[in-house]
């Protein structure tokens, strides 16, 4: 079995500049992806995610609130 880690880099025209390049996957040249990166980049933030509430309809499980 081939190791997946070893893979040979793939000759194609880039889909942004049209320009031909050679890469382990397809995309963006490594140049277009410089520019993308300076121009699209932002720096990550933290996301706080909303408190799950269950809406009004939903009852609890009769099993779980037998005493």
């Amino acid at each position: 079995m081939a190791d997946p880690t070893l893979t040979e880099p793939l000759d194609f025209t880039c889909p942004r500049c049209a320009l031909a390049t050679s890469a382990e996957f397809y995309g963006p040249c490594e140049n277009c992806r410089d520019q993308l990166r300076a121009t699209l980049g932002g720096a990550s933030r933290e996301m706080e995610a909303a408190r799950y509430e269950p809406k009004m309809n939903v009852t609890p499980n009769a099993v779980a609130t037998k005493d």
